[in-house]
C-alpha cells in the first residue's frame, strides 16, 4: 500500500532514455489501433456520441490475467507444549511442520504484438516473499485460455511482460505518445475489475505528471476519473485514437474502492522498459547516491531561493557519483543534463533515464550561489540493495523492531529468534559506526526469545560469537551449528549498541 495525503493508494490486483514504441508487428499484421483509422471509427471532436466502435476495435487485444501461487505458512507455536494439553493442540493443528496453501490473484493486461507479447503490472504476476508463483493464465475476451511465460519483470516501474503462443496471429494494440495527453482529453479504460472481464469505463485525463508524494523515479502518473478498481491493474488506458497512453496501476481512495482518482503509468515511461524486457536487455538506470527532498516554502524562505525549483540534498552516499562530484548535504540541485528539476520532473526521474557511465552537467545552489560541475552518473542499485542501504536511516531509540515469527527459517532465527544483515559501509554510517565496521546488524527480534530479554534489539550489532568474528549470517550460523553439535544450548555474543557500548552477552536458544 502507498499513502498520500492520508488517502490510501491501492494497487489494483484483484483478490490477492525515452523513446516511444510503435508496436511489435509480426509479418504483415495490422494493429487493432490502425484498424480504427481504416474504419473511420474515431469520434468527432468534442463529446463522442458513443465509444462503441472504439471499444469494439480495441477489446480483442485486452486480456484477463490470473495467477496461481503456493504459500508456505510456518507451523504455529504450541502454547501448551510440555503440558497434558499439548497433544490435543497438535492434533487440531493437523500435524507438525509448515503448511502449504494455494492463493490466486486477478489482473488485466494487453497484447502488444501479433506473436503474443502481453504487458501488465509486475505486482499482478509477482507474489510476495512468502509465495511461489506456480502458474500464469491469460484469457482472451472470447474465453480462450493460454498458459503464459513470464518474459521479464521490472519491480521499480511495476511493469512485466508475458508471452503466449498460438499458430494464428493475436490482435494487438500500440503505445501512443502520452506526452501529448492534455488535461480534459477523453480516455477509456478496459480491464478486469473484481474479475468482471471485458469491462469498459470512460472519463477524461484529470491531471498529467501527477505525483503521489511517494518519491522515486516512477512517481509520475496520468490521473483519470475513468472508473478503475481492483483487477484493472495492468490494463490499458486508451486515447480517442485507440492508442495506449497509460497502464492502469493504482487508485487513490479512502476506502479502497474507486472514487474517481485513478493513476496510470505514462506510455512514454513504460514503452522503452517494455521494449527492453521483450528483447531481454538488462535494465540499467542512472544513480547519484543522494537522499533528497523537494524545496517547499519553508526551505525556500530559509535559503532565499524560489519555491518549487530544485531538490535539497539531505545526505550523500559514500563512494557514489554525488560524493565524487563534491556534492554536500544542504546543496540544492536545480538542473541535470540541461533539464530543470521541478515537482513534475524530479531529480530521481531525470537521473534514472541517464545511462550509467554518462558524464553530464549538474547545476546546484550552495550558500546562495549557483555552481556547475560535470558528474559521471553511476548505476542504480537494485531495490533490495537500496532498502539495505537505508535500512536504519530513520530509526531512533524509540523505533520498535519488527517481530520475528516463531519457527522462522535458518539457525539464527530458529535458535536465537533474531534476524540480521551484514554491516555494509552504508549501514555502518547509519548506525554511527566507522565505515570499516564488520559484523551483523539486527533488524528484528522475537519478543519471546532470550535475546529480547537480554536487551538485543533492532540496530544492535553482533561482532563475534563464542570468540569467532562474524562478518556474515553464514559465519554466525556456523558457530551456532558447532554449539548444537556439542550439545550446548547457549552462545556468547559480543555486541555493540548504537551508543557504542560493547559487551558480551550469553544468549540461550529458543525452545522449539
Amino acid at each position: 500500500m502507498r499513502y498520500s495525503y492520508g488517502i490510501t493508494s491501492a494497487l489494483l490486483v484483484g483478490g490477492a532514455a525515452i523513446s516511444l514504441m510503435t508496436g511489435y508487428p509480426a509479418g504483415a499484421q495490422v494493429a487493432q489501433n490502425d484498424r480504427i483509422q481504416m474504419q473511420n471509427t474515431v469520434p468527432v471532436a468534442g463529446a463522442p456520441a458513443s465509444f462503441a466502435d472504439l471499444t469494439e476495435a480495441l477489446q480483442p487485444a485486452v486480456v484477463n490475467i490470473s495467477t496461481r501461487q503456493s504459500i508456505t505458512i510456518p507451523q504455529a507455536q504450541n502454547p501448551f507444549e510440555g503440558t497434558p494439553f499439548g497433544q490435543f493442540f497438535n492434533q487440531r493443528r493437523g500435524g507438525g511442520g509448515p503448511q502449504t496453501r494455494e492463493a490466486t490473484s486477478l489482473g488485466s493486461g494487453f497484447i502488444v504484438s501479433a506473436d503474443g507479447y502481453v504487458v501488465t503490472n509486475n505486482h499482478v504476476v509477482s507474489p510476495d516473499q512468502r509465495a511461489q508463483l506456480e502458474e500464469v493464465t491469460v484469457t482472451l475476451p472470447n474465453g480462450t485460455e493460454y498458459q503464459a511465460e513470464v518474459v521479464g519483470t521490472d519491480p521499480s516501474s511495476d511493469l512485466a511482460v508475458l508471452k503466449i503462443q498460438r499458430a494464428d496471429p493475436f490482435p494487438f494494440v500500440n503505445f501512443g505518445d502520452s506526452a501529448q495527453a492534455r488535461v480534459g482529453d477523453w480516455v477509456i479504460a478496459i480491464g478486469n475489475p473484481f474479475g468482471l472481464g471485458g469491462t469498459v469505463t470512460s472519463g477524461i485525463v484529470s491531471a498529467v505528471s501527477r505525483s503521489t508524494g511517494a518519491g522515486g523515479a516512477f512517481d509520475r502518473y496520468i490521473q483519470t476519473d475513468a472508473a478503475i478498481n481492483r483487477g484493472n491493474s495492468g490494463g490499458p488506458l486508451f486515447d480517442m485514437q485507440g492508442n495506449v497512453i497509460g497502464i492502469n496501476n493504482a487508485i487513490l481512495s479512502p476506502s479502497g474502492g474507486s472514487v474517481g482518482i485513478g493513476l496510470a503509468i505514462p506510455a512514454e515511461d513504460a514503452a522503452p522498459i517494455v521494449r527492453a524486457l521483450i528483447s531481454g536487455e538488462e535494465i540499467m538506470r542512472g544513480y547519484l547516491g543522494v537522499q533528497i527532498q523537494p524545496v517547499d516554502e519553508d526551505i525556500a524562505e530559509a535559503l532565499g531561493i524560489e519555491e518549487g525549483i530544485g531538490e535539497l540534498v539531505q545526505g550523500v552516499q559514500p563512494g557514489e557519483a554525488a560524493e565524487d562530484a563534491g556534492l554536500q548535504a544542504g546543496d540544492v540541485v536545480i538542473a541535470v543534463n540541461g533539464e530543470d528539476v521541478t515537482p513534475d520532473n524530479t531529480l530521481s526521474r531525470i537521473v534514472a533515464n541517464i545511462e550509467p557511465g554518462t558524464t553530464v552537467p549538474l547545476t546546484f545552489i550552495r550558500n546562495g550561489e549557483r555552481n556547475r560541475v560535470n558528474l559521471t552518473v553511476g548505476r542504480r542499485p537494485s531495490d533490495e540493495e537500496l532498502m539495505r542501504q537505508n535500512m536504519f536511516q530513520n530509526d531512533d531509540d524509540t523505533t520498535p523492531a519488527p517481530t520475528v515469527p516463531e519457527n522462522g527459517g535458518g539457525l539464527m532465527e530458529e535458535l536465537l529468534g533474531i534476524r540480521a544483515v551484514e554491516i555494509t559501509p552504508q549501514i555502518a554510517r547509519q548506525l554511527g559506526q566507522p565505515a570499516d565496521t564488520t559484523g551483523l546488524a539486527i533488524t528484528a527480534v522475537a519478543p519471546t526469545s532470550d535475546a529480547a530479554r537480554r536487551g538485543l534489539a533492532r540496530g544492535v550489532m553482533i561482532l563475534s560469537a563464542n570468540g569467532r568474528s562474524v562478518a556474515s549470517v553464514d559465519d554466525l550460523e556456523s558457530v551456532l551449528s558447532d554449539v548444537q553439535d556439542d550439545g550446548r544450548e547457549a552462545v556468547l555474543l559480543r555486541v555493540r549498541s548504537r551508543q557504542g557500548v560493547t559487551q558480551s552477552l550469553p544468549v540461550r536458544f529458543m525452545d522449539n
